[in-house]
């Protein structure tokens, strides 16, 4: 037989208290792509951390073509042929495009003594080219999308000619055309024979991609060398999650109020844009990466500058100079960037949760700690936080349950309309499937709901309409009979058919 490129031979890890992993054994041929799938908490990222050498093992080996290799540091795998696309973005914000990409081997010259930033900046650009020449490899990082900044995440593994590719959540910010593009490098990376460990939630994007699956529960392997040609996605979910999920089909809960009445809203991002959203109604806004979804929210809530044009509330005009004005007038925003925005890591759930309500839990000063904790365990039932350990960081729970608590956040801060910004992304398909349940019973309680979604199938799932931006406006209003990925699609790249009858 042939040898693999890559083989986990008996992997367990232990940490104090804790068994994340148990005799994890599979492997991955060259040239092949490979799924590694699991809910959150099923051990991937502890998997992917012991192969990137961030971790090393408690027992048995990695393989990499026949020979055992126990990983000192990121490095020593580096030099093994192994290459690490992470959920989270590794870049420093205030650097450029093209330092993160060579961040931890610099190019220089004159002896090593000068950085040669004109060629690494020339070998940034010739990578980025693969996947989206527009991007600037001398700017700073931190003025790209976050869609942008995973496609330098992506050209960095490829710099580094690595004979395996392990990617964690690659397209979580990624448009369909991104991901398209993306596809067509993984195919031209795998005829070179480089092997690649892809991680999604996303299960189309999973059987387009992949070959073969190992599929994780709770720290084992469930599931081993699936053939994806030959599994339906509902048996390989069923594997995941080792339950049957909630239904999926949607229902209506819209009324003919209006809660929110928005009038040719104007900010440096966004072009006059005027819509009413009613109660109990789940409103998407689709469209391409840039096309003004995010800042619209980011306007509602007062964190960008309005420049012209009004939101009514329930009736009243509001001035939302900050987010706590909008706050008060029961507005909460579930934040695109969940880790940087929307959580403060090092603090308990509790804490979180609390942020923008405190004085609800307070007179003169003091904090009543028992209203607190009663009010936290109500809403983290209500929720389904798992685990239920309100004391713990934020941090430390998995991304589907750091979004039930920002939820829960504005349950108790006693928001009517909720923003969400991409409430799913680099979440499991057990959490997401709670997620849009939660989002139906807050619309069933009369909340009024605003979804920014890339990923379509989400979109025609949730909402009761749909509105389309293209270029910071709004291009067309669909209604639920009108949904469909075609449809959507057309009218946010602007093709002529989408022009008849747009709004």
């Amino acid at each position: 037989m042939a040898i693999p490129r890559l083989a986990f031979e008996n992997i367990s890890k232990v940490f104090p208290g804790v068994k994340a992993l148990s005799d994890v054994s599979f492997d991955v041929a060259p040239g092949e792509t490979h799924a590694l799938l699991g809910e959150n908490g099923a051990g991937k990222s502890t998997l992917l951390r012991i192969l990137s050498g961030v971790f090393r093992a408690s027992e048995g080996e990695v393989k990499v073509d026949g020979t055992a290799h126990q990983f000192r540091n990121p490095e020593s795998a580096r030099q093994a042929g192994i290459a690490m696309i992470h959920q989270e973005l590794q870049q420093v914000p205030h650097l450029t495009v093209a330092q993160n990409m060579f961040l931890g081997h610099s190019l220089t010259r004159l002896g090593g003594i000068i950085i040669d930033r004109r060629e690494q900046e020339r070998r940034a650009a010739e990578a980025l080219a693969m996947i989206d020449p527009s991007i600037d490899p001398s700017v700073p990082i931190r003025t790209l999308k976050v869609a942008q900044r995973q496609v330098v995440e992506i050209a960095r593994a490829l710099l580094d000619k690595a004979t395996i590719i392990a990617m964690d959540e690659p397209t979580s910010s990624l448009t369909p055309s991104e991901f398209d593009r993306l596809v067509e490098i993984i195919e031209r990376l795998a005829a070179s024979g480089v092997s690649i460990i892809y991680v999604s939630h996303k299960m189309d994007e999973v059987f387009r991609v992949c070959q073969r699956a190992t599929v994780m529960r709770d720290g084992k392997v469930v599931g081993v060398g699936v053939d994806l040609k030959a599994t339906a996605p509902e048996d390989v979910i069923a594997m995941m999650v080792g339950r049957e999920l909630l239904a999926e089909e949607h229902h209506s809960h819209i009324t003919d109020a209006i809660s929110v009445e928005i009038r040719n809203l104007t900010t440096h991002r966004i072009r006059d844009v005027s819509f009413d959203l009613h109660k109990g109604e789940v409103l998407s806004v689709a469209g391409l990466v840039g096309s003004g979804r995010t800042e619209l929210l980011r306007a509602i809530c007062g964190a960008d500058r309005v420049t012209s044009g009004t939101v009514k509330v329930d009736g009243t005009m509001l001035t939302l100079s900050n987010p706590r004005a909008a706050i008060a007038a029961g507005i909460g925003l579930l934040p695109e960037e969940r880790k940087r925005e929307g959580i403060i890591p090092g603090r308990s759930v509790t804490s979180n949760m609390a942020l923008p309500s405190m004085a609800r839990f307070s007179r003169v000063g003091i904090i009543n700690h028992r209203k607190l904790k009663r009010t936290a365990e109500d809403l983290m039932k209500r929720v389904n936080l798992r685990p239920f350990q309100l004391d713990r960081q934020i941090k430390l729970f998995s991304g589907g349950n750091q979004q039930k608590a920002i939820i829960a956040r504005w349950l108790a801060a006693g928001s009517r309309i909720l923003l969400f910004d991409e409430p799913t992304r680099g979440i499991d398909v057990g959490a997401k499937s709670e997620i849009y349940h939660l989002i139906e019973e807050l619309a069933r309680e009369g909340h009024s709901v605003i979804v920014v979604s890339s990923e379509l199938p989400e979109v025609m799932r949730v909402s009761d309409r749909v509105l389309v931006m293209r270029d910071g406006r709004i291009v067309t209003e669909l209604g639920r009979g009108q949904f469909s990925e075609e449809t959507i699609v057309s009218h946010a790249v602007g093709t002529p058919d989408s022009r008849v009858g747009a709004a």
